[in-house]
């Protein structure tokens, strides 16, 4: 999916969960930053286009280990022991950014190594995709402004 997908959907899972945070702001924020973290493998997304990011790109494939449950339990895992305020924001995002993955015509190895792929019918940036962009940020606008509203 593209960058604008994965963050439209997480903004959605962020919002709802938001109101079960001490920093909802905080939260949101970090949710939508990890949820590109991922795709820092590829140098056609829009983050991995940082130069910074190309040493890892040459060691690691694209939706490789960093698109796997391992990775991102081991991860969160070490957040919450060293950096506990940013252990939930990464779960959710980085963990929405691989189920929505696993959804596209590529789909991603869950549990990288096991080569077992979960996949489905959306093409990246094909019409489908932008028809749940849309969908979620007619959701993500309707739910802000029942907050704003209320």
């Amino acid at each position: 999916m593209l960058a604008k997908t994965h963050l439209a959907i997480t903004l959605f899972f962020a919002l709802l969960l938001s109101q079960f945070v001490q920093n909802p702001s905080f939260f949101i924020v970090f949710s939508l930053f990890f949820t590109l973290f991922p795709d820092i493998d590829s140098k056609f997304s829009r983050v991995g286009k940082g130069k910074i990011f190309r040493l890892i790109q040459i060691f690691l494939k694209h939706r490789g280990i960093l698109h796997s449950f391992i990775f991102l339990f081991f991860v969160s895992f070490l957040l919450f022991l060293f950096f506990p305020m940013i252990a939930l924001p990464f779960f959710v995002g980085y963990g929405i950014h691989l189920i929505s993955d696993s959804f596209t015509v590529s789909g991603i190895r869950l549990f990288y190594p096991l080569n077992i792929v979960y996949y489905g019918a959306i093409k990246t940036g094909g019409s489908v995709e932008r028809v749940i962009f849309i969908l979620f940020l007619i959701a993500n606008l309707f739910y802000l402004t029942s907050i704003i509203f209320s």
